[in-house]
């Protein structure tokens, strides 16, 4: 076949045509281009596969690959949606990851950041009960070696739960009809919520510090997963096996199980049946007794029936004859312990009379008021004489001061200072008796018999006879 010719004018055409612009493409740019549109496209959606190569980092974020038989996905959950999770991921777990699709600049790798994490087929709350249930029971927290028995006769139980439930009231109500002496400690805690387990663990540390409690009982009422959820927490499962008390896991009805009814020293089907077992050996108890009293009252009944028919079977004489024997004989058993008893009470009497007469003599001898009579005329003679002495001592010592007060106001200086003498003080308080120990300008003290002044020495003459000064 041959091709057309080609004109002159369309090969000018051709090599005439613009060429076409190209673009070039930073590589941040394109990525963070391709980025937005495929979270803009992905932004909140849910893929479901296998995990594998999961690897929880330090800093508590999670990675992962999803992935089926066909293709794979890297994905990242970080801390704080990590946080939320009600099961442990792990290699092999069918899921279901609900997040956005992203672009990781720094490899330019497809990931999916998750929000939010479901396990296919069982719920996220039974996953994480299975797999507590298997990481507790490879530590040996529930081998039966490790569990302590149960006081059999307990005088205080504590137990854990609502204040404000049936269950403490079906509690108490069955422990007063079986074992009323049981002392029952409510220690009230939420058994629902956030704040539950955290509650019920520190109630447990509690109750192991008191001295009065012999074992605790953990109770509540029936219900779902998520409700008993608080029992399926590996808080209250340590506590639960670090109690020095034993400890009774009463949690829903008797088809639910929770991990403290594994670790607990004893599981209860309901807080009803813990309150039985509990009380199983008093009770047990208290129908032997029962039983050995019915027993006693069955074996009395017929003994005395026995003896009725006996008695009835007896001629009448004879047994009025043996009655009579019998009630001569405990007449006269009954007049020789009257005489012995007066014989007794007589000799006791005499004695009593003879050591009544010994201490009424001595008393008459050691009388107390004739001493105090002699006391008393003693004490006045003695009073009297003190008396005179003591006025002739203070007449003695009264005339005895006046002569010395006298004495002291004829010597004392105020005496002088009355007859209208002044004393001439220095500046140190020494008294100036020459005029060569004051100076022109020294200040003196002149003191009277009502007071005192102070001057300056203005000019001092030291002539015979005469003494001469002139005050401020």
């Amino acid at each position: 076949m041959t091709r057309p010719a080609t004109s002159p004018a369309q090969l000018d055409l051709t090599f005439e045509a613009p060429r076409i612009e190209r673009r070039i493409w930073p590589v941040r740019e394109l990525i963070t281009l391709v980025c937005e549109q495929v979270e803009a496209e992905y932004g909140d959606i849910w893929v479901e596969g296998e995990i594998s190569n999961y690897r929880p980092a330090p800093s508590g974020h999670l990675y992962f690959t999803l992935k089926d038989a066909e293709a794979q996905l890297p994905v990242v959950l970080f801390r704080r949606q990590a946080l939320l999770l009600r099961f442990k991921p792990a290699d092999g777990l069918h899921v279901l990851v609900r997040g956005r699709v992203s672009v990781y600049a720094q490899r330019g790798q497809l990931q999916l950041v998750g929000e939010t994490i479901e396990p296919v087929g069982a719920g996220s709350l039974q996953l994480a009960f299975e797999q507590l249930k298997e990481r507790l029971k490879a530590e040996g927290l529930f081998d039966s070696d490790r569990k302590k028995p149960l006081p059999a006769f307990p005088r205080t139980v504590g137990i854990v739960t609502s204040p404000t439930g049936a269950v403490i009231r079906d509690f108490l109500n069955i422990v007063r009809r079986r074992h009323s002496s049981l002392n029952v400690l409510l220690f009230p805690a939420s058994v629902q919520g956030e704040q539950s387990a955290q509650e019920i663990e520190a109630a447990l540390a509690c109750l192991n510090t008191s001295a009065t409690v012999d074992l605790i009982v953990v109770a509540r009422g029936g219900g779902s997963l998520e409700d008993l959820s608080a029992f399926n927490s590996e808080r209250v499962a340590r506590a639960i096996a670090g109690s020095k008390l034993p400890v009774v896991s009463a949690v829903g009805h008797e088809t639910d199980f929770t991990i403290a009814d594994f670790v607990a020293d004893l599981r209860a089907p309901t807080p009803s049946a813990a309150a039985e077992l509990i009380t199983q050996a008093q009770h047990r108890i208290a129908e032997r007794v029962a039983d050995q009293a019915s027993r006693l009252d069955r074996a009395a009944r017929f003994q005395l029936l026995q003896a009725r028919q006996g008695f009835d079977r007896l001629q009448l004489s004879r047994a009025e004859w043996r009655v009579r024997s019998i009630l001569q004989r405990l007449d006269q058993r009954l007049d020789d312990i009257a005489f012995g008893m007066e014989t007794a009470v007589n000799g006791l009497v005499r004695q009593r009379q003879r050591e009544v007469a010994d201490l009424s003599a001595a008393v008459s001898h050691h009388d107390p008021r004739q001493r105090l009579g002699r006391m008393r005329e003693r004490l006045s003679v003695g009073t009297s004489r003190l008396d005179r002495s003591l006025e002739r001592t203070l007449h003695a010592a009264s005339a005895s001061l006046h002569a010395i007060d006298a004495r002291l106001h004829t010597l004392s200086p105020l005496a002088v200072l009355e007859r209208g003498y002044a004393l001439v003080l220095g500046a140190n308080g020494q008294v100036i008796r020459k005029a060569a120990l004051v100076s022109t300008g020294d200040v003196v003290t002149t003191r009277l018999t009502d007071g005192e002044f102070s001057s300056r020495v203005e000019a001092i003459t030291r002539k015979k006879g005469t003494r001469s000064k002139r005050h401020e």
